[in-house]
């Protein structure tokens, strides 16, 4: 998404890149967050990634066999 809104900016604008950072970094040379009217872009950075283990010999069949061994 923010490669889209680059590209858009630089055609409609006719920015050059050194115009998109120039606009959208910090004095210190930090990109700043896309946003509109108070709307930012989600960060997907701030997702947190939960891994959870293989168990597939301990979660239980729902289909129990017709005749037990």
């Amino acid at each position: 998404m923010w490669w889209r809104l680059i590209r858009m900016l630089r055609a409609r604008r006719r920015w050059s890149w050194g115009d998109v950072r120039r606009r959208f970094t910090t004095p210190n040379g930090r990109w700043l967050p896309i946003a509109a009217d108070g709307v930012e872009l989600f960060r997907i950075a701030s997702v947190t990634v939960c891994r959870h283990r293989y168990r597939a010999g301990t979660i239980p069949n729902p289909w129990q066999p017709a005749t037990p061994v």
